[in-house]
C-alpha cells in the first residue's frame, strides 16, 4: 500500500516537473523609444509611411552598439520590450541573447 502511494506521488511529481517551463522568458519594462506610427506628406508623391524604414534602422543601431560592446551580434529584434539578439558564438554555432535596450546589459 505505501510502496504504491510512493509510486503514485512519484509519477505525478515526474508529470508536473515535465508541464512546468524550464526557464522564464526574458521581460524588458523599458520598452524601447521611437517607435511608433510614422507617416510623411510629400508634393507629387502622396502618403508613404516610413514607419517600417526607421524601425529597422533603430534596429540596425541596436546592433551596432552591441557591436561596439563586444556583441558578435548578426541581428536583432524586439521582443518582449528587450533586445533579442542573434548572435555568433565562438566556437561558431549560432546562440540568441536578450538585452535591456536602455543599458545594453544582457537580461538573458
Amino acid at each position: 500500500m505505501i510502496k504504491t502511494m510512493l509510486l503514485t506521488g512519484a509519477i505525478a511529481l515526474g508529470a508536473l516537473s515535465l508541464a512546468a517551463p524550464a526557464q522564464a522568458a526574458p521581460f524588458c519594462t523599458n520598452s524601447p523609444g521611437g517607435f511608433g506610427v510614422g507617416v510623411e506628406f510629400g508634393v507629387g508623391t502622396g502618403f508613404r509611411d516610413r514607419s517600417a524604414e526607421r524601425y529597422n534602422d533603430r534596429l540596425e543601431q541596436y546592433k551596432r552598439e552591441l557591436q561596439r560592446r563586444g556583441v558578435n551580434a548578426t541581428s536583432v529584434e524586439i521582443w518582449n520590450g528587450c533586445l533579442q539578439a542573434f548572435v555568433r558564438n565562438p566556437d561558431g554555432t549560432n546562440g540568441m541573447e536578450f538585452y535591456d535596450p536602455s543599458t545594453y546589459r544582457r537580461v538573458f
